[in-house]
C-alpha cells in the first residue's frame, strides 16, 4: 500500500525523529519546561493551520464520505488544540501574542499552499506524516510512562486508540484517492522533514 511505502521510504527521517533529544525528553520526562513551553506555543499555531488544510480538503471532496472523514479529522484536530489550551493555560502562554518561528512558517505555509493550490492526493500525502509520525513516537514513548509522568497527558494522547483510528483512515484515504507519483511522495517526504525541523526548534531557542 502507498501509506507503508512512504512511511517506509522515510525510515531515516522517522528514525531521527524518535532519537531527538526533544523526543527523548519527552520520553523520560527531562525536557526543560522551557523547550516544551515553546513546543506547546508553535504546535497551537501548527494545530490551526491543520485544521484550516482539513476544511480546505474537505472542500475539495467529490465524494462525501471522503468529505465527512475530513470532518471528523478536523475535530480531531480541533480536540489537540483543547489538549494545547490547557497546557498554555497551566504554562502561562498567551497564545494569541505567539508568533510563528521560522520551522513553523515552513511548515505551515507549505501546507496551506498545498491545500490551496494542489489536488486532494497532494493534500493527504503532506497530512499524513503529522499523523503517522505522532502515533508511532506516542505508542513509542508509551513504553517509557512512569507514575505522575510530566508529559503523561501529550503521550496518551497520542498514543490513543481514537488518534490510531483517525491515522488509520487517513492512510486509507491516501491509498484510495493518491497514485503512486512524485508529487504525492514529494509532499510527503517534505512534510517529513518539516517535522524533524519543528522538533528542532524548541532545543534551538533560548527563552
Amino acid at each position: 500500500m502507498l501509506h507503508e511505502s512512504l512511511w517506509r521510504e522515510n525510515a531515516d527521517v522517522i528514525r531521527s525523529c524518535l532519537e531527538h533529544p526533544f523526543v527523548r525528553g519527552l520520553a523520560d520526562g527531562t525536557l526543560s519546561h522551557d523547550a516544551f513551553r515553546y513546543y506547546v506555543a508553535q504546535d497551537a499555531l501548527f494545530l490551526r493551520a491543520f485544521v484550516r488544510a482539513y476544511a480546505l480538503a474537505a472542500a475539495k471532496c467529490a465524494d462525501l464520505d471522503h468529505a465527512r472523514l475530513f470532518h471528523e479529522l478536523m475535530t480531531g484536530a480541533l480536540n489537540e488544540l483543547k489538549l494545547h489550551a490547557g497546557y498554555a493555560a497551566q504554562l502561562g502562554i498567551h497564545l494569541t501574542h505567539v508568533k510563528p518561528d521560522p520551522a513553523t512558517s515552513a511548515y505551515t505555509e507549505f501546507l496551506l499552499r498545498v491545500a490551496w493550490h494542489d489536488s486532494l492526493a497532494e493534500i493527504i500525502a503532506a497530512m499524513l506524516p503529522c499523523m503517522q509520525l505522532y502515533w508511532y513516537l506516542g505508542t513509542e514513548l508509551a513504553a517509557s510512562l512512569y507514575p505522575q509522568h510530566p508529559f503523561e497527558d501529550w503521550i496518551g494522547t497520542y498514543s490513543s486508540k481514537e488518534f490510531k483510528q483517525l491515522c488509520t483512515r487517513l492512510e486509507w484515504l491516501l491509498d484510495e484517492v493518491a497514485s503512486d507519483c512524485p508529487a504525492v511522495r514529494d509532499a510527503y517526504c517534505y512534510a517529513m522533514k518539516c517535522e524533524l525541523g519543528f522538533f528542532s526548534a524548541p532545543m534551538e531557542n533560548p527563552p
